[in-house]
C-alpha cells in the first residue's frame, strides 16, 4: 500500500503529531507513505528529508497553482490512496484529482479531528463531495459529520494514538525548577493552544476558587495563541499572578505533563484531545470538560472527573477533591495509564488507518470489501 498524506499547517499542534505518527507508523509496517507539507511548517521540519517529503502548501483554500503542482505529484508517484489531514488539504487534493484525472483514481480520505461545523457554501459542498471516506477521531466527531450532511456510510472512527511507552519511560521535568515555582506547591497543568475553543478562561475562573481552599496550588498553562493577552489581563484582574502561569509554547510539553500533579482540560469544543491522552499515558488524573470526544477518552470517576463545559465552579470542586486526596490521584493515574495502553496507542491508530485504506483500495480495484463501519 502506498499512501500520500497532505497537511498544510505551519504550526505544531495535536493534528500535526498525528500526521507524523501515521506516516512513520505506516512505514514501520513496510508501507510506503509520502508526505506533502508546508515547507515553512513545523511538521516539515520535524520529518526527515527525502524523496517522500514534498514541500507544498496552498496560499489560500482555492489555490489552483498549488493544486496543479499536487496533481503533477500524483501523476508522477501514483499513490494508492490520498489522505488529507486538514480542510485546506482536502480542497487542494480534491482539486488536484479533478485536474489530473488519474486512472485508476486513488480514493481520497479526509481526517476530521475538530467539532466545528462544516461550511455549507458551494465550494465546501463540492470539495467534501469528492471525499470517499472521512476518518473521524471520535464518535462525537462522526456524529457531527453526519449531522452536517455527510452520509454515515462514508464515515468511520479511528481513535488518535500517542506513543504511550515512550511517555512512560520519559523522565519528568522538574516543573518547579523550570518555572521557578515554590518547591512543595502542587501543580495543576493544562497543555493547549490559547484559542477560544480550548476555554482556558474558564480554567482561570476555576483557579480563582481553588486557591481559596488550597492556597499553595499553582496552575501552569502550556501553549500559545491569540488569547494570550486576554488571559494575561484576566489573571491580573483576578490577582492570580502568583498562582497562574502562562508558560508559552514548550518543546518539552510532555516532560512538563509528567511533572504535573493533576491535568486539567477546559475545552468548550473538542475532537478527541490528544493532550489528555498524553496526560493519561503520564499516569495523571484529570479534570476535563465533557466536550466533543473527551467523554470517550476519560472515564468519569475512574481516570478522572468530567464536568460540563464552562462550569468553572464544578471544575474547581473536582480539582480541590484531587488536590486534597493523593491516594485518589494515584489510583486514577494508574487507571488512566491502563486505559491509554488499551485504547489509544499509535499502533492501534495506524492499524485502524491501514484497514480503512485496504477497504477503499479494494473497492476501487473491484474486490468485494466491507464498507467502513
Amino acid at each position: 500500500m502506498f499512501s500520500l498524506h497532505i497537511d498544510t499547517a505551519r504550526t505544531w499542534r495535536g493534528g500535526q503529531s498525528q500526521v507524523m505518527y501515521t506516516v512513520l507508523g505506516l512505514r514501520l509496517l513496510d508501507q510506503r507513505a509520502a508526505l506533502v507539507a508546508h515547507p515553512d511548517g513545523a511538521l516539515f521540519k520535524r520529518m526527515s528529508e527525502g524523496l517522500d517529503l514534498i514541500p507544498l502548501a496552498p496560499k489560500h483554500e482555492i489555490d489552483l497553482a498549488a493544486a496543479w503542482r499536487l496533481s503533477r505529484v500524483i501523476r508522477q508517484i501514483r499513490p494508492d490512496v490520498l489522505q488529507a489531514h486538514d480542510p485546506h488539504a482536502v480542497a487542494m487534493a480534491a482539486t488536484a484529482l479533478s485536474i489530473s484525472s488519474p486512472t485508476p483514481k486513488p480514493p481520497l480520505v479526509a481526517s476530521r479531528r475538530v467539532e466545528f461545523r462544516i461550511a455549507h457554501n458551494s465550494f465546501s459542498r463540492w470539495k467534501y463531495g469528492q471525499v470517499d471516506c472521512f476518518i473521524a477521531n471520535s464518535e462525537a466527531i462522526r456524529n457531527r459529520l453526519v449531522a452536517d450532511g455527510i452520509p454515515r456510510e462514508k464515515t468511520t472512527v479511528v481513535n488518535e494514538g500517542v506513543d504511550v511507552e515512550r511517555i512512560v519511560k520519559m523522565p519528568a521535568a522538574n516543573v518547579h525548577a523550570e518555572l521557578y515555582l515554590p518547591t512543595l506547591a502542587p501543580v495543576v497543568g493544562n497543555v493547549a493552544a490559547l484559542v477560544p475553543h480550548k476555554g482556558q478562561q474558564h480554567l482561570i475562573d476555576a483557579a480563582a476558587l481553588v486557591v481559596k481552599q488550597v492556597p499553595d496550588v499553582r496552575f501552569v498553562i502550556v501553549g500559545d495563541g491569540e488569547l494570550r493577552e486576554k488571559l494575561e489581563k484576566q489573571i491580573k484582574d483576578k490577582h492570580l499572578e502568583r498562582h497562574v502561569f502562562l508558560a508559552g509554547f514548550r518543546s518539552d510539553a510532555l516532560e512538563l505533563t509528567k511533572g504535573f500533579d493533576i491535568f486539567a482540560m477546559s475545552s468548550v469544543s473538542e475532537g478527541m484531545c490528544t493532550a489528555l491522552v498524553d496526560a493519561m499515558a503520564a499516569s495523571k488524573a484529570a479534570v476535563a470538560t465533557a466536550a466533543g470526544g473527551i467523554p470517550e477518552v476519560l472515564v468519569d470517576g475512574v481516570t478522572g472527573f468530567l464536568v460540563q463545559p464552562r462550569d468553572h465552579v464544578t471544575m474547581a470542586d473536582k480539582l480541590v477533591a484531587l488536590l486534597k486526596d493523593p491516594g485518589l490521584r494515584a489510583r486514577m493515574g494508574d487507571a488512566a495509564l491502563a486505559r491509554a495502553r488499551a485504547r489509544f496507542t499509535v499502533e492501534k491508530m495506524v492499524a485502524g488507518t491501514s484497514a480503512v485504506y485496504e477497504r477503499l483500495v479494494g473497492r476501487t480495484r473491484g474486490r468485494t470489501v466491507t464498507r467502513p463501519a
